[in-house]
């Protein structure tokens, strides 16, 4: 355990841009991990690498309209601030980041990033605009942040790459780390939507990962998925990893393993 501190609140983008100077100016490294709350133990595995590598470590936390294709689901979404804030403080956070969405959209989100290709595919396929969305308030918090390092979980591997793609595109001066899925004892890769699913489909839901990992090919995954009472969005092969994306009820989940023979 770290040693707790309570985390600086800044909901301010010019007392963030301030203080980000301030920290550059005196040479102390920065690492920023981006979220939307709802924190879990994939969020911590995060800020406990940002502690370690960095002298100043900044979680945001901003639900993002933006990336939300359903306005339900952004209904839906968990705000759970007080237990969002513990958890900051157990893992030694400097500086929490909480703006509006005034203040990350003052131009009515007239100004987007957008990636041609890969925010197509996969996901990008079944959510028109949401990496639109991640992109335009990723490039946002890195500008105001400053970081020398950012941090992403591998289980949104598609995000992870894309944030990498924008990074390199756009000439930033960061590094992106990548930090391995976090997973529940029974294999589900930990999320906060796993909270929504019933007793009977959080039972269920572990099948997704096996299944994703054991099938021969990706077609026959699909097939298992379906036959165990899964809506089945997608399960897509790509070059050594395999995707998918399933609904249980109204929840969606996703997932990806290593496929490192045969892909």
């Amino acid at each position: 355990m770290l040693n707790p501190i309570d985390p600086l609140l800044i909901q301010s983008v010019a007392e963030l841009q301030r203080w980000s100077d301030g920290a550059r100016a005196l040479g102390r490294r920065i690492a920023l991990v981006p979220t939307m709350g709802a924190l879990h133990e994939g969020h911590a595995a995060l800020l406990r690498r940002a502690y370690d590598d960095c002298e100043i470590s900044v979680l945001s936390i901003f639900v993002n309209p933006a990336q939300f294709n359903d306005p339900q689901d952004l209904a839906k979404y968990p705000r759970t601030l007080d237990q969002d804030l513990e958890v900051a403080r157990r893992e030694g956070v400097d500086f929490v980041f909480l703006p509006d969405a005034p203040s990350m959209y003052h131009d009515g989100y007239r100004y987007q990033v957008t990636e041609n290709a890969l925010s197509r595919e996969l996901c990008g396929a079944h959510r028109p605009g949401h990496f639109d969305g991640v992109l335009s308030v990723v490039l946002k918090l890195f500008q105001l942040v400053k970081p020398d390092r950012a941090y992403f979980g591998e289980k949104d591997y598609q995000q992870l790459e894309l944030v990498r793609g924008m990074a390199d595109a756009f000439f930033l001066d960061l590094e992106i780390v990548a930090v391995p899925t976090v997973r529940e004892a029974d294999g589900l890769a930990i999320s906060s939507r796993n909270a929504r699913l019933s007793p009977a489909e959080r039972t269920r839901a572990p099948a997704f990962p096996e299944i994703l990992r054991a099938s021969p090919t990706a077609a026959e995954a699909e097939e298992q998925l379906a036959a165990f009472g899964f809506d089945v969005d997608y399960v897509e092969d790509r070059p050594n990893r395999r995707f998918g994306a399933v609904k249980l009820g109204d929840v969606r989940l996703i997932d990806n393993v290593r496929r490192d023979v045969g892909l």
